[in-house]
């Protein structure tokens, strides 16, 4: 069992930046593949971010490519997500995941095992 926490949400005019972080507990995070989804009201979750457990090798939804940048700091059991230049069409309540799995798909919802409980981001124009 993993506990996921996002904290780093708020409000932000259009161009601006916000860092999401995921504090990780109850296993060692390094055990697990990271990954960040995001919905939208009326709409379905999305994939947003996703880093792997070993070598940190990242991908990102085309939606964010260039702006967003996925990390982990194993030392902290703690996952973070940079959102730079950032538009009104990124405000959504943004998840945390992790995957103990050995084989998964990194931009699906059921790759993933655990999840928190979100932070919302609104990006005002």
């Amino acid at each position: 069992q993993v506990q996921l926490v996002e904290s780093g949400g708020g409000l932000v005019q259009a161009g601006g930046s916000l860092r999401l972080s995921c504090a990780a507990s109850g296993r060692t995070f390094s055990s697990f593949a990271g990954g960040w989804f995001r919905q939208a009201p009326g709409k379905e979750r999305e994939f947003v971010a996703h880093i792997s457990r070993s070598y940190g090798l990242t991908n990102y939804g085309d939606s964010v490519k260039g702006r967003f940048t996925i990390s982990r700091d194993n030392a902290k059991n703690t996952a973070y997500l940079q959102m730079n230049s950032l538009k009104p069409e990124d405000t959504a309540v943004y998840y945390c995941a992790a995957s103990g799995k050995s084989y998964y798909y990194y931009d699906r919802i059921e790759g993933y095992e655990y999840w928190g409980q979100g932070t919302q981001v609104t990006v005002s124009s």
